[in-house]
């Protein structure tokens, strides 16, 4: 599919163009803020059902689905076919990696804020299960597409030893002042959100639910607080299953983000 013409959401026609960060549909009208990036792979065991989430129906026009046979081939036609102005649906959390790479080699410092219950931290050596969606944030920190002091990790509440080091040793800004510290350091923000973080209770339906998390309200004054101190750069929403009841409260989220 051509980076410039998408499949557009409310008509179905493949008349969605890109138009600087937007994007207009010549077919029905209708205009929306950003591409829609579809990675239906999940890396690891059983990751089945997070795959399948990437065919949520998201009001955006697709701009592009990749299906890669290895991580690397992954994050590499993401970084080619990444939009102007990204939405990644995945899959697992490394649909991130390839965003991220590809977003830091445009202008201007950017910052993510990767929002999970889970740290993403763990190496090949560290991780107990194998999985290497246990190990995206690691892998973007160790090839330096991204800075330590560039990223914040927030909403983590279930951490292996091995993580826990890494943050205390690494000194990787977490919570919301580590929110604030980041966003004063950079330009542009992107954010990664594993929906896990939210409470079971909130309404998404997520592949790895934890207790404890965030209200689905306090998810989006959050994101709204980020958005409002430092431009978009993108945003990548993972860790879900295929539950059409959760579309409603992604695009809730995906508002705040202004997009």
């Amino acid at each position: 599919m051509s980076r410039l013409r998408s499949r557009c959401p409310r008509c179905r026609t493949l008349t969605a163009v890109a138009v600087g960060s937007e994007y207009e549909c010549h077919s029905c009208g209708e205009g929306f803020r950003a591409g829609l990036v579809r990675v239906p792979r999940a890396w690891g065991d059983g990751g089945e059902a997070m795959a399948a989430a990437a065919s949520l129906a998201l009001p955006y026009p697709e701009a592009a689905e990749i299906a890669e046979d290895t991580l690397a081939a992954q994050s590499l036609g993401i970084a080619a076919d990444l939009p102007a102005s990204p939405l990644v649906l995945g899959g697992c959390c490394c649909a991130h990696v390839g965003a991220v790479e590809a977003l830091a080699t445009r202008p201007g410092r950017l910052g993510v804020v990767w929002i999970d219950a889970h740290g993403d931290l763990n190496t090949p050596a560290s991780s107990p299960s194998g999985n290497q969606w246990g190990m995206p944030l690691r892998l973007l920190l160790d090839a330096g597409a991204v800075d330590v002091s560039h990223v914040a990790l927030v909403g983590a509440r279930n951490l292996d030893p091995p993580e826990v080091r890494f943050i205390a040793e690494s000194g990787l800004p977490t919570g919301g002042s580590g929110v604030d510290a980041v966003l004063a350091r950079v330009e542009r923000v992107y954010v990664a959100l594993d929906c896990d973080v939210l409470d079971p209770t909130s309404g998404i339906s997520v592949f790895m639910p934890e207790p404890d998390g965030l209200a689905l309200s306090e998810l989006e004054r959050l994101l709204a607080w980020i958005v409002s101190t430092r431009p978009l750069a993108g945003a990548g929403l993972t860790g879900l299953v295929d539950d059409p009841a959760s579309v409603p409260p992604l695009v809730r989220l995906c508002a705040a983000l202004g997009l």
